[in-house]
């Protein structure tokens, strides 16, 4: 079988946010906030706005799509009573935020949208929290207030990340996946439960896709449900519906049909990246058009039989383990 975990390390980087990126994102999402405290302050400063990081991007699972484009959701808090509708504080955010760029925001069902062409986009979802709450309630456009605790989520992907940061490369190779293939796949959100509930932690992130692949197909026919671990703990496949579903497990099938053939099958390490690309696009690197596993141990046995050659030791002890001279009878060239 031919060992890809290198070039699955490369594709986790081609995912992660350049540094340059990241700073604009950052600088933006500074701008945008100092522009909804303004607004707010000038024409309704009895609601003063609050904010907290959630989502993919405080996990540190976001990704780069394929499009070239990733995100950065902002919760903006309201800790007071309800007053206007959860509708009418979106319209007041996005009213906050018109002209800060070229394209117009969008006024979305759950948060409010800010554009930056080509490059990034930031959401903002909008919260009451009452004091008297256990948990903040949700805007959503022209319906009720939702309770919602984003908070609850960051926290249980906190407490269930291993100290070598592959269950976060697990779900954005999920997420790569998905974006790839898109035509309604799961969201990032379902991605990331679906890679916790079923990881497979291996030495090998090639081996430990495929075979978390095969845990989420063993949990997904036992029950095809995907339960937010936090308030208010609902089911993000409830909605989904047959066609919806069965696009999703046939993707499903045929990655898991081709990871096998790559980790167990394919010595070739180039013809293995190639079954990789079919899920995961051009994102993935190829690899080199040899059998990796043979080489590797052909170097281990090249290396062996030096070493054990440098080990041999003669029966005067001229010659040390190091192969360096020891005990060796002494010479007078003098002639004394």
């Amino acid at each position: 079988m031919a060992n890809c975990n290198k070039l699955f390390k490369d594709y986790n980087g081609n995912l992660t946010i350049k540094s340059a990126k990241k700073d604009r994102l950052k600088e933006s999402k500074r701008v945008l906030r100092d522009r909804i405290r303004k607004y707010f302050k000038d024409n309704h400063p009895e609601y003063v706005p609050e904010f907290y990081i959630q989502g993919s991007y405080k996990m540190k699972t976001t990704i780069v799509t394929k499009d070239d484009d990733c995100d950065l959701d902002d919760g903006v808090y309201f800790k007071r009573e309800v007053g206007v509708t959860g509708t009418t504080l979106q319209k007041w955010v996005k009213e906050a935020v018109i002209d800060a760029t070229s394209a117009d925001p969008q006024h979305r069902k759950r948060c409010v949208r800010v554009i930056y062409a080509a490059d990034y986009h930031i959401d903002f979802p909008v919260y009451y929290f009452q004091e008297d709450w256990e948990h903040p309630r949700l805007a959503v456009k022209d319906e009720e207030l939702q309770e919602s605790d984003p908070k609850e989520v960051i926290d249980w992907f906190a407490s269930a990340k291993d100290g070598n940061g592959q269950l976060v490369r697990v779900v954005k190779f999920l997420k790569g996946w998905g974006d790839f293939k898109r035509n309604k796949m799961p969201s990032g959100l379902a991605m990331c439960i679906l890679a916790e509930k079923n990881i497979k932690y291996n030495d090998r992130d090639d081996i430990s896709i495929k075979e978390t692949l095969e845990a989420i197909k063993t949990t997904l026919n036992d029950s095809f449900e995907c339960i937010v671990p936090g308030t208010p703990y609902d089911d993000l496949f409830s909605e989904y519906d047959d066609s919806r579903k069965n696009n999703f497990l046939s993707n499903l099938d045929d990655f898991i049909e081709d990871a096998t053939k790559a980790v167990e099958d394919e010595p070739n390490q180039l013809k293995s990246s190639k079954l990789w690309r079919k899920h995961f696009g051009d994102k993935f690197p190829l690899g080199a058009d040899e059998d990796v596993d043979a080489k590797e141990k052909a170097l281990l046995a090249q290396s062996a039989s030096i070493l054990s050659g440098t080990a041999h030791t003669k029966r005067d002890g001229s010659i040390s383990d190091s192969g360096s001279v020891k005990n060796k009878p002494h010479t007078n060239y003098g002639g004394k």
